[in-house]
């Protein structure tokens, strides 16, 4: 029993001892597979080095430039025999990768680097209206209007959402990158806003001594009470006994005690025009301050004369307006140059018909009202013509039009530099017992004769003159004839 036990012993202890040699061998096998594995990698593997970052995050607008790589096979260096390629489109968001490779006899080596492009810029919300809105208590704000915009996305205004509180509206949106922008628009819940009248008729107002007056009517609307005109106060009287300005004032509150005021003019005249007359003649426009000079005129309710000359077509616009808001649209000349218009008879018609066929094409009107370049008393056309002024002013008589020169001049082209010697020049000359024509020029910048109009048509109405347009039938005014 014991020998078997033994001889058991012995049978496991040789197995065990070769099972230990088994696995000696097979470990000495593995280290030699893998020894020869190293050095075949090392000797017919090529090897590629990653430069830089394996990842690399790149902005919108940014443009890579590779870090580099190293790549070497048995022991040289072959950098210049690795293929590269990539699928990045720049200015496009997204994740892209730059793929080298190389290869060597039946091994292949591949390495990767991974681009992010991302887009890390907030859209923009631009509000219209103001930043800050007042409202009427008790009424709800109406969106005035908004636009999102993004660099990547384009216009992203429907994807603002609006969030209104008592006091301030929100506006929030959110691009395909998730950046997010922000604004806010402030309500104000108050009335500050006076109610609006409106006159009915003219501002201004002519009527002869010892007509009646009765007042054209009004209006008043409120911003946020709405039709106040029952709550219209009016002040003063008019007086028609007395020639002069006189002023009736209306002024409307609204609840909130917000007030408004304005006036109507009344000008009280002589009957049959024997407070006198005065012409407004305005020479060589249109210019840029004929859109004012008429603004001026009919606001104060005044009609005048505008004598015109070949300007930019683009200014055709004013001469229209002036025909339509009732004021005479005169023949002055089309060229301006003395030595065109004076140098015959012929030269002078020629440049007449060329001035009166393009105010015609403007206002659908012949005007046979004429001033000529200089006036009529003109010495110039002596250099150009002897005596040609004696013939033109008959000549045009004779073939139907009016020819106007001037009793009053505000010299804005000779001696006056400022409004207040244009203003004096005009009103120190004006008389009763005239028909006043007063020379006056809507040339280029001459804004001092535009600052002095208002004046001098307060100070006429305040006289007792009457404005007027020239007309076919007004009283010929024309200097006596040196050429």
């Amino acid at each position: 029993m014991e020998k078997d036990t033994i001889r058991k012993v012995k049978r496991v202890k040789k197995r065990i001892k070769i099972h230990k040699k088994a696995v000696a061998m097979t470990a000495i096998s593995l280290i030699l597979i893998a020894v020869i594995i190293a050095v075949c990698f090392i000797f017919f593997v090529p090897n590629i080095k990653l430069l830089g970052d394996k990842v690399i995050t790149l902005k919108l607008d940014d443009t890579y430039k590779d870090s580099g790589i190293v790549a070497t096979y048995r022991g040289k260096d072959v950098t210049d025999e690795v293929k590269i390629e990539d699928n990045i489109e720049y200015g496009k968001v997204g994740t892209y990768k730059i793929t080298y490779s190389i290869k060597k006899g039946i091994f292949e080596t591949v390495k990767k680097r991974t681009i992010k492009i991302i887009d890390d810029i907030k859209p923009e919300i631009i509000l219209e209206g103001e930043e800050e809105v007042t409202i009427c208590p008790g009424k709800e704000f109406e969106e005035i209007g908004y636009k999102a915009t993004d660099n990547y996305d384009g216009d992203i205004t429907k994807k603002v959402e609006v969030k209104e509180s008592d006091d301030k509206i929100t506006y929030t949106v959110e691009d395909s990158s998730g950046n997010k922008a922000t604004v806010t628009r402030k309500i104000v819940r108050n009335d500050k806003e006076g109610p609006k009248i409106t006159l009915k008729g003219d501002e201004t107002i002519y009527i002869k001594k010892g007509e009646t007056f009765k007042d054209p009517g009004y209006t008043a609307m409120d911003n946020c009470d709405g039709d106040v005109s029952k709550n219209i106060e009016v002040e003063g009287e008019v007086d028609t006994s007395q020639i002069g300005t006189q002023i009736i004032t209306y002024k409307v509150k609204d609840k909130k005690g917000n007030e408004t005021k304005t006036t109507r003019e009344i000008y009280v005249t002589s009957p049959n025009g024997q407070g006198g007359m005065i012409y407004l003649t305005f020479d060589d426009g249109p210019s840029n301050v004929t859109g004012p000079i008429l603004d001026v005129l009919k606001k104060r309710g005044v009609k005048a004369t505008f004598f015109v000359i070949n300007q930019s077509d683009n200014l055709n616009y004013l001469i229209k307006r002036a025909y339509d808001e009732g004021h005479t649209i005169g023949l002055h000349s089309y060229s301006h140059q003395y030595n065109l218009v004076y140098k015959s008879t012929n030269a002078y018609f020629d440049d007449l018909n060329a001035i009166s066929e393009k105010v015609e094409k403007i206002t659908g009107e012949k005007s046979k009202i004429i001033r000529f370049p200089g006036g009529g008393s003109n010495t110039i056309s002596k250099k150009y013509s002897q005596g040609i002024m004696t013939v033109l002013t008959n000549e045009v008589l004779s073939r139907g039009y009016h020819y106007f020169d001037w009793n009053v001049d505000c010299n804005d082209a000779g001696g006056a530099k400022t409004k207040e010697q244009v203003y004096s020049n005009v009103v120190n000359n004006l008389r009763h017992n005239q028909a006043n024509v007063v020379l006056m020029h809507d040339f280029q910048n001459n804004y001092k004769t535009l600052e002095a109009l208002d004046d001098i048509i307060s100070y006429g109405l305040a006289k007792g003159y009457t404005f007027a347009a020239i007309d076919m039938s007004t009283p010929l005014v024309r200097h006596r004839v040196n050429n």
